[in-house]
């Protein structure tokens, strides 16, 4: 499999990029962080740091038991991360780093995914539409919070206690699952699988939330027009028009990730 990859940072003061990918192979993985900066207090490492180690976890286990299901792998990457800054952080409580994942894995024909959160992983079928594998609860559950959160100034005590109280509906019945400290989320992934004769040469891509902005957000192309534009010029030129659609309409611009992965052969 080949996987051609970007990532841009946001560019915010002080900010890394809390996105992650990574692949093998016969797998790709996507790893999209979530925090708030200032909270040192609940967790020392931060949210790059944890979205680097959950992704590189991830990628660790899939070469190791290629046959394990999608689900159980990141099941156990979320356990060794949680494990890694358990002793050292609040990783149990409701502010601590989590992420949205989205996983592509090559097997016996197949071409199976998983997402867990609000990445996309979208694959590019020779007889109909693109299958666009996506989770919308988190997106549903959020937009309620939207008109508290653009009245509250940024980084005041109202604004952390409306993000407060929107990420305790992280990883319950009736809201929206990331991972984050408790392996059971794995469960609640959207996973499936499509055989690998049933796409055309532009393949599949992972896509972190800033990155599908280009569709979800600014409705500058479909996912067609998408999987086109990656098979002719790279997934640059994808986060390039979503930094100039930022920009157009003066919104806070979000780290942007694309991993495009064809020539799957019959893997």
């Amino acid at each position: 499999m080949r996987v051609a990859m970007a990532s841009a940072a946001a560019g915010r003061a002080g900010r890394a990029n809390e996105d992650f990918t990574g692949a093998l192979p016969t797998a790709a993985v996507l790893v999209d962080g979530a925090g708030i900066p200032g909270t040192e207090s609940i967790c020392r490492h931060g949210v790059a740091w944890y979205a680097n180690r959950l992704g590189g976890g991830l990628l660790g286990l899939l070469s190791l038991v290629p046959d394990r299901s999608l689900p159980a792998v990141l099941a156990d990457a979320i356990e060794q991360v949680t494990d890694d800054h358990r002793d050292t952080c609040d990783v149990a409580n409701r502010m601590s780093p989590s992420a949205a994942v989205a996983i592509l894995r090559l097997s016996h024909g197949l071409v199976e995914y998983l997402v867990l959160g609000d990445a996309y992983v979208v694959l590019d079928k020779a007889d109909s539409a693109p299958l666009v594998v996506s989770d919308p609860r988190e997106v549903v559950i959020s937009r309620s919070y939207e008109p508290a959160l653009k009245t509250a100034a940024e980084g005041s005590d109202e604004y952390h206690r409306i993000l407060s109280d929107l990420r305790s509906n992280r990883n319950q019945p009736g809201g929206f699952w990331v991972a984050k400290d408790d392996p059971r989320a794995a469960d609640e992934a959207i996973t499936g699988g499509c055989p690998i004769a049933e796409l055309t040469d532009a393949g599949a891509a992972l896509l972190s939330n800033g990155a599908s902005g280009i569709v979800d957000r600014f409705g500058l192309t479909d996912w067609s027009g998408v999987m086109a534009m990656l098979a002719s010029s790279g997934p640059d030129e994808i986060i390039r028009r979503v930094r100039q659609a930022e920009a157009h309409h003066a919104v806070a611009a979000d780290d942007a990730t694309i991993a495009h992965c064809t020539d799957f052969g019959q893997a």
